[in-house]
């Protein structure tokens, strides 16, 4: 009998265990459900408060982009002013700019850091003549020989009809590729949009920023199988055009490779006329940038009064159109935003918000 009661003394006690582990185990489980549960709870808050951190950035740099047009000490865009990311111009000090960052900007319990950046410092690819795409291609290193080409195939791909110009593609060639697909005929909306058209390759497009990609999926190959180094593009394509813009270059924030863009400016006007713009130090966006207060004023960097006449017409010292791009944190979460502003010319406190969106 005592044997018999030790032995249920034992089931006993292995049942009891066994039931204290699984409600231990369901203790647990529990537990790291509702951190689960409360973690998610407060990333979908985030998640609201990120898209509303977001808004907030590109209202701000609306703002910003309002005030700085009502400056009457500063008829011009450039790199100095708070748009940009620079100290502030002459007539700044006064204005209710003065004092703002667009970098770490607090909102409630979040900040944003917020970069605006010109498209009138490029090209419009879309309102290019075929002379300033022959250009572009010669700036990017394109072969002489295949410039004719390329610009042709752009040309076609952006241009209503299905007839190709004399060295161009239409919907017939780009049917014939595997996958296929047809050309666009109509303006680009999106600037990688170039990588569809007969020609382009991804390091003409990127230039040095191109990533190194595997040689199976990108690097050439002549008849024989091997590789073919690819050529070695100073500049890509994406650094000096655009889809979106109002057309003339800003000389006050373009790059002396998208001043050379301008008919009649070689390289060393360029580099003169950016070498004015930057003041004595000689640094775009610093205190003693002397910016041009109008395009007349190119007769100072070389140029006679007959090509500043001539060349007006490609050139400017406004900026209407704007990319902004806002990285937002709050906590430990962070989300990028994107939105592309325009100024409304009519009435310059009117900045539109024309697309935005996230990654």
């Amino acid at each position: 009998m005592k044997a018999a009661r030790s032995s249920n003394h034992g089931i006993a006690l292995i049942i009891v265990m066994i039931s204290v582990f699984v409600l231990s185990a369901l203790a647990a489980a529990l537990a790291y459900s509702m951190k689960v549960e409360a973690k998610l709870s407060r990333n979908a808050d985030n998640e609201t408060q990120l898209l509303w951190l977001g808004r907030s950035g590109v209202e701000l740099a609306r703002y910003v982009l309002a005030v700085q047009r009502t400056i009457s000490a500063e008829p011009f865009d450039s790199l100095n002013q708070k748009w940009a990311g620079g100290p502030g111009g002459a007539g700044t000090s006064n204005s209710p700019i003065a004092d703002i960052s667009l970098d770490n900007y607090q909102v409630g319990d979040g900040s944003v850091s917020v970069k605006i950046v010109d498209l009138e410092r490029k090209v419009n690819i879309n309102t290019a003549t075929p002379m300033m795409l022959n250009q572009g291609l010669t700036l990017v290193g394109v072969d002489s020989g295949q410039i004719s080409y390329i610009s042709d195939a752009i040309l076609d791909w952006i241009d209503p009809d299905d007839d190709p110009h004399m060295n161009g593609a239409e919907s017939d060639y780009y049917r014939g590729l595997d996958p296929s697909y047809s050309a666009k005929n109509g303006p680009l909306d999106d600037l990688s949009e170039l990588l569809l058209i007969r020609g382009i390759t991804q390091d003409m497009y990127w230039g040095p920023a191109s990533t190194n990609h595997a040689g199976a999926a990108f690097q050439q190959k002549d008849r024989f199988g091997r590789l073919v180094e690819p050529p070695n593009y100073p500049v890509g394509l994406q650094e000096i055009f655009t889809p979106f813009s109002t057309g003339r270059i800003n000389i006050n924030t373009a790059s002396a490779t998208v001043l050379q863009m301008i008919p009649g400016v070689d390289e060393n006007i360029a580099n003169q006329i950016v070498q004015m713009r930057a003041g004595p130090d000689g640094v775009d966006g610093t205190d003693d940038d002397t910016p041009f207060n109008n395009p007349g004023e190119l007769v100072n960097a070389g140029l006679n009064r007959a090509l500043v006449q001539q060349i007006m017409g490609f050139c400017d010292v406004r900026s209407s159109t704007f990319q902004v791009t806002v990285d937002a944190k709050i906590g430990d979460s962070h989300r990028v935003f994107h939105a592309l502003l325009g100024r409304n010319p009519g009435n310059p406190k009117d900045v539109a918000v024309l697309s935005f969106y996230w990654q």
